[in-house]
Protein backbone atom coordinates (compact mmCIF):
# COMPACT_ATOMS: atom_id res chain seq x y z
CA UNK A 1 0.00 0.00 0.00
CA UNK A 2 1.45 3.24 -0.69
CA UNK A 3 2.66 5.55 2.33
CA UNK A 4 -0.09 8.14 1.53
CA UNK A 5 -3.03 5.82 2.27
CA UNK A 6 -2.14 5.69 5.95
CA UNK A 7 -2.92 9.14 6.37
CA UNK A 8 -5.28 9.17 3.91
CA UNK A 9 -7.44 6.26 5.39
CA UNK A 10 -7.05 8.00 8.91
CA UNK A 11 -8.66 11.60 7.90
CA UNK A 12 -11.80 9.77 5.78
CA UNK A 13 -12.03 7.94 9.18
CA UNK A 14 -12.23 10.84 11.19
CA UNK A 15 -14.82 12.53 8.87
CA UNK A 16 -16.87 9.62 8.78
CA UNK A 17 -16.69 9.83 12.75
CA UNK A 18 -17.65 13.34 12.13
CA UNK A 19 -20.97 12.55 10.15
CA UNK A 20 -21.93 9.46 12.86
CA UNK A 21 -21.56 11.81 15.77
CA UNK A 22 -23.76 14.27 13.71
CA UNK A 23 -26.39 11.36 13.10
CA UNK A 24 -25.90 9.61 16.42
CA UNK A 25 -27.95 12.58 17.82
CA UNK A 26 -31.27 11.12 16.39
CA UNK A 27 -30.79 7.68 17.70
CA UNK A 28 -29.02 7.17 20.95
CA UNK A 29 -27.99 9.76 24.26
CA UNK A 30 -24.58 11.55 23.64
CA UNK A 31 -23.94 9.81 27.36
CA UNK A 32 -24.50 6.49 25.94
CA UNK A 33 -22.55 6.84 22.82
CA UNK A 34 -19.23 8.21 24.18
CA UNK A 35 -19.08 5.40 26.96
CA UNK A 36 -20.03 2.79 24.53
CA UNK A 37 -17.36 3.74 22.00
CA UNK A 38 -14.44 3.85 24.71
CA UNK A 39 -15.78 0.53 26.38
CA UNK A 40 -15.27 -0.89 22.68
CA UNK A 41 -12.46 0.30 22.21
CA UNK A 42 -10.78 -0.24 25.41
CA UNK A 43 -12.65 -3.91 25.51
CA UNK A 44 -10.27 -4.63 21.74
CA UNK A 45 -7.19 -3.17 23.08
CA UNK A 46 -6.95 -4.84 26.38
CA UNK A 47 -5.41 -8.38 25.02
CA UNK A 48 -2.66 -6.58 23.54
CA UNK A 49 -2.21 -3.70 25.45
CA UNK A 50 -3.09 -4.51 29.18
CA UNK A 51 0.17 -6.95 29.60
CA UNK A 52 2.60 -4.14 28.15
CA UNK A 53 0.99 -1.53 30.74
CA UNK A 54 1.11 -3.88 33.75
CA UNK A 55 4.69 -4.44 33.18
CA UNK A 56 4.92 -0.49 33.61
CA UNK A 57 2.56 0.07 36.72
CA UNK A 58 4.89 1.99 38.26
CA UNK A 59 4.96 4.35 35.35
CA UNK A 60 1.51 4.66 35.16
CA UNK A 61 1.41 5.33 38.63
CA UNK A 62 3.74 7.86 39.23
CA UNK A 63 1.83 9.60 36.15
CA UNK A 64 -1.61 8.93 37.16
CA UNK A 65 -2.53 12.92 37.69
CA UNK A 66 -1.17 13.50 34.25
CA UNK A 67 -2.82 10.67 32.84
CA UNK A 68 -6.51 11.71 34.42
CA UNK A 69 -5.76 15.40 32.79
CA UNK A 70 -5.38 14.31 29.47
CA UNK A 71 -8.45 11.74 29.23
CA UNK A 72 -10.26 14.49 30.41
CA UNK A 73 -9.09 16.56 27.59
CA UNK A 74 -8.70 14.61 25.01
CA UNK A 75 -11.35 11.27 25.61
CA UNK A 76 -14.08 12.86 27.19
CA UNK A 77 -14.47 16.88 26.71
CA UNK A 78 -13.02 17.28 22.84
CA UNK A 79 -15.68 14.09 22.14
CA UNK A 80 -18.23 14.57 24.52
CA UNK A 81 -19.06 18.08 23.72
CA UNK A 82 -19.00 17.18 20.29
CA UNK A 83 -21.61 14.49 20.74
CA UNK A 84 -23.97 16.85 22.54
CA UNK A 85 -23.33 19.81 20.12
CA UNK A 86 -24.54 17.24 17.30
CA UNK A 87 -27.55 18.47 18.34
CA UNK A 88 -28.40 21.68 17.41
CA UNK A 89 -25.44 22.30 14.90
CA UNK A 90 -24.87 21.10 11.34
CA UNK A 91 -22.45 18.25 10.40
CA UNK A 92 -20.83 20.79 8.13
CA UNK A 93 -19.79 23.20 11.06
CA UNK A 94 -18.58 20.60 13.53
CA UNK A 95 -15.75 19.81 10.65
CA UNK A 96 -14.93 23.54 9.27
CA UNK A 97 -14.67 24.63 13.39
CA UNK A 98 -12.51 21.26 14.44
CA UNK A 99 -10.08 22.45 12.00
CA UNK A 100 -9.30 25.14 14.33
CA UNK A 101 -7.42 23.26 16.16
CA UNK A 102 -3.93 23.35 15.01
CA UNK A 103 -4.54 27.45 15.39
CA UNK A 104 -5.63 27.02 18.90
CA UNK A 105 -2.90 24.59 19.71
CA UNK A 106 -0.66 27.23 17.99
CA UNK A 107 -1.58 29.94 20.49
CA UNK A 108 -1.52 27.62 23.70
CA UNK A 109 2.45 26.28 22.54
CA UNK A 110 2.89 30.06 22.66
CA UNK A 111 1.92 30.65 25.89
CA UNK A 112 2.48 26.97 27.65
CA UNK A 113 5.52 25.80 26.15
CA UNK A 114 7.08 29.23 25.38
CA UNK A 115 7.20 28.04 21.42
CA UNK A 116 8.48 31.47 19.51
CA UNK A 117 5.81 33.12 17.24
CA UNK A 118 5.84 32.96 13.59
CA UNK A 119 4.63 35.14 11.14
CA UNK A 120 2.76 32.02 8.92
CA UNK A 121 0.82 31.80 12.80
CA UNK A 122 0.32 35.49 13.15
CA UNK A 123 -1.23 36.04 9.68
CA UNK A 124 -3.05 32.45 9.73
CA UNK A 125 -5.02 33.03 13.10
CA UNK A 126 -5.99 36.17 11.76
CA UNK A 127 -7.08 34.97 8.56
CA UNK A 128 -8.64 31.63 10.34
CA UNK A 129 -9.97 33.71 12.80
CA UNK A 130 -12.23 36.11 10.87
CA UNK A 131 -13.44 33.44 9.27
CA UNK A 132 -14.90 31.47 12.24
CA UNK A 133 -16.70 34.65 13.07
CA UNK A 134 -18.39 34.95 9.78
CA UNK A 135 -18.90 31.30 10.14
CA UNK A 136 -20.00 31.26 13.85
CA UNK A 137 -22.45 34.36 12.97
CA UNK A 138 -23.91 33.00 9.54
CA UNK A 139 -22.22 36.07 7.98
CA UNK A 140 -23.68 38.72 10.11
CA UNK A 141 -21.14 39.72 11.67
CA UNK A 142 -22.57 43.39 13.13
CA UNK A 143 -25.29 41.29 14.78
CA UNK A 144 -23.14 38.54 16.42
CA UNK A 145 -22.59 40.59 19.68
CA UNK A 146 -26.20 41.00 19.95
CA UNK A 147 -27.82 37.32 18.42
CA UNK A 148 -24.81 35.37 20.21
CA UNK A 149 -23.47 32.18 19.04
CA UNK A 150 -25.76 29.36 18.35
CA UNK A 151 -25.28 26.43 21.15
CA UNK A 152 -23.81 23.78 19.47
CA UNK A 153 -20.79 25.74 17.48
CA UNK A 154 -20.07 26.96 21.48
CA UNK A 155 -19.67 23.45 22.57
CA UNK A 156 -17.67 23.30 19.35
CA UNK A 157 -15.54 25.43 20.28
CA UNK A 158 -14.89 24.86 23.28
CA UNK A 159 -14.19 20.98 22.44
CA UNK A 160 -11.61 21.94 20.18
CA UNK A 161 -9.74 24.40 22.62
CA UNK A 162 -9.35 20.97 25.00
CA UNK A 163 -8.13 19.16 22.26
CA UNK A 164 -5.68 21.34 21.68
CA UNK A 165 -4.24 21.92 25.07
CA UNK A 166 -4.61 18.23 25.40
CA UNK A 167 -1.83 18.66 22.19
CA UNK A 168 0.15 20.80 23.97
CA UNK A 169 -0.09 19.23 27.30
CA UNK A 170 1.17 15.78 25.97
CA UNK A 171 4.27 17.51 24.07
CA UNK A 172 4.96 19.56 27.96
CA UNK A 173 4.56 16.41 29.91
CA UNK A 174 7.30 13.86 28.69
CA UNK A 175 5.47 10.08 30.08
CA UNK A 176 7.67 7.19 29.51
CA UNK A 177 4.71 5.34 27.33
CA UNK A 178 4.63 4.98 23.74
CA UNK A 179 1.41 6.04 21.86
CA UNK A 180 -0.59 2.85 22.24
CA UNK A 181 -0.06 2.22 26.07
CA UNK A 182 -0.42 5.83 26.65
CA UNK A 183 -3.75 5.97 24.64
CA UNK A 184 -4.96 2.63 26.47
CA UNK A 185 -4.43 4.15 30.19
CA UNK A 186 -6.09 7.45 29.00
CA UNK A 187 -8.81 5.47 27.44
CA UNK A 188 -9.38 3.64 30.94
CA UNK A 189 -9.46 7.10 32.81
CA UNK A 190 -11.75 8.28 30.46
CA UNK A 191 -14.41 6.01 31.32
CA UNK A 192 -14.29 6.81 35.08
CA UNK A 193 -14.37 10.42 34.13
CA UNK A 194 -17.71 9.09 31.41
CA UNK A 195 -19.33 6.73 34.34
CA UNK A 196 -20.90 9.53 36.22
CA UNK A 197 -22.64 10.81 33.15
CA UNK A 198 -23.86 7.06 32.36
CA UNK A 199 -25.46 6.85 35.49
CA UNK A 200 -26.85 9.73 35.63
CA UNK A 201 -28.37 9.11 31.79
CA UNK A 202 -31.74 8.70 31.34
CA UNK A 203 -30.97 5.89 28.89
CA UNK A 204 -28.43 4.22 27.87
CA UNK A 205 -30.39 1.57 25.42
CA UNK A 206 -28.36 0.97 21.85
CA UNK A 207 -31.13 0.93 19.29
CA UNK A 208 -30.73 -1.05 16.01
CA UNK A 209 -29.75 1.99 14.15
CA UNK A 210 -27.57 3.35 16.84
CA UNK A 211 -25.28 0.11 17.10
CA UNK A 212 -23.44 0.61 13.97
CA UNK A 213 -22.80 4.23 15.03
CA UNK A 214 -21.06 2.96 18.13
CA UNK A 215 -19.34 0.18 16.09
CA UNK A 216 -17.65 2.59 13.93
CA UNK A 217 -16.51 4.95 16.26
CA UNK A 218 -15.30 2.70 18.66
CA UNK A 219 -13.57 0.65 16.24
CA UNK A 220 -12.67 2.59 13.06
CA UNK A 221 -12.74 6.11 14.56
CA UNK A 222 -10.93 5.16 17.82
CA UNK A 223 -8.71 1.92 16.79
CA UNK A 224 -8.40 1.87 12.92
CA UNK A 225 -7.71 5.71 12.37
CA UNK A 226 -4.94 6.08 14.83
CA UNK A 227 -3.04 3.01 13.92
CA UNK A 228 -3.28 4.29 10.34
CA UNK A 229 -2.24 8.14 11.28
CA UNK A 230 0.87 6.62 13.30
CA UNK A 231 1.90 4.19 10.70
CA UNK A 232 2.05 7.17 8.26
CA UNK A 233 3.56 9.62 10.89
CA UNK A 234 6.45 6.53 11.13
CA UNK A 235 7.07 6.00 7.16
CA UNK A 236 6.39 10.26 6.03
CA UNK A 237 7.46 11.72 9.35
CA UNK A 238 5.08 14.62 11.16
CA UNK A 239 5.37 17.45 9.09
CA UNK A 240 4.02 15.59 6.06
CA UNK A 241 1.51 13.43 8.11
CA UNK A 242 -0.22 16.71 9.65
CA UNK A 243 -0.85 18.30 6.22
CA UNK A 244 -3.63 15.54 5.64
CA UNK A 245 -5.33 16.73 8.96
CA UNK A 246 -6.64 19.98 6.53
CA UNK A 247 -8.50 16.95 4.54
CA UNK A 248 -10.87 16.60 7.08
CA UNK A 249 -12.93 19.59 7.09
CA UNK A 250 -13.55 19.34 3.73
CA UNK A 251 -14.49 15.56 3.41
CA UNK A 252 -16.66 16.37 6.43
CA UNK A 253 -17.99 18.87 4.52
CA UNK A 254 -18.66 16.83 0.92
CA UNK A 255 -20.33 14.10 2.86
CA UNK A 256 -22.68 15.90 4.96
CA UNK A 257 -23.98 17.63 1.23
CA UNK A 258 -24.24 14.36 -0.41
CA UNK A 259 -25.19 11.65 2.53
CA UNK A 260 -26.97 13.92 4.86
CA UNK A 261 -28.07 16.55 2.63
CA UNK A 262 -27.08 19.63 3.96
CA UNK A 263 -27.43 23.22 2.21
CA UNK A 264 -23.80 25.28 1.90
CA UNK A 265 -24.38 28.95 2.82
CA UNK A 266 -21.99 31.76 1.20
CA UNK A 267 -20.86 31.96 5.10
CA UNK A 268 -19.83 28.14 5.13
CA UNK A 269 -17.92 28.77 1.75
CA UNK A 270 -16.02 31.79 2.30
CA UNK A 271 -15.36 30.91 6.79
CA UNK A 272 -14.41 27.24 5.57
CA UNK A 273 -11.96 28.96 3.06
CA UNK A 274 -10.60 31.22 5.44
CA UNK A 275 -10.26 28.85 7.90
CA UNK A 276 -8.24 26.30 5.96
CA UNK A 277 -6.34 29.27 4.49
CA UNK A 278 -5.09 30.28 7.69
CA UNK A 279 -4.40 26.70 8.81
CA UNK A 280 -2.47 26.11 5.79
CA UNK A 281 -0.23 29.37 6.48
CA UNK A 282 0.41 28.65 9.68
CA UNK A 283 1.57 25.31 8.84
CA UNK A 284 3.88 26.32 5.73
CA UNK A 285 5.16 30.11 6.57
CA UNK A 286 7.60 29.00 9.96
CA UNK A 287 9.39 32.34 9.63
CA UNK A 288 9.87 33.54 12.86
CA UNK A 289 8.35 36.69 13.96
CA UNK A 290 11.27 39.96 14.02
CA UNK A 291 12.37 39.96 17.25
CA UNK A 292 11.20 43.58 19.56
CA UNK A 293 14.25 43.47 21.49
CA UNK A 294 16.51 46.27 20.65
CA UNK A 295 19.53 45.51 18.44
CA UNK A 296 23.32 46.32 20.14
CA UNK A 297 24.85 48.44 18.43
CA UNK A 298 27.82 48.05 16.41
Amino acid sequence: MHPFCYPLIAVVLWAGNTLVGKVSAEVISPAAISFYRWALAALILTPFILPQVWRLRRVVTANLLKLSVLAGLGIVAFQSLAYVAAASTSATNMGLIGATVPLITMVFSTLILRDAPTLGGLFGALISFTGLAILLSGGDLAGLSSQGVNRGDLLLLAGASAYALYGVLIRRWVIPLNLWQSLYVQILFGLVWLSPAALLSPSMAVSNEALPLVLFAGIAASIVAPYCWMKGIDILGANNTTIFMNLVPLMTTASAVVLLGEQLSWAHGVGGSLILSGVLLAQLWRRALPSLRPQPAD
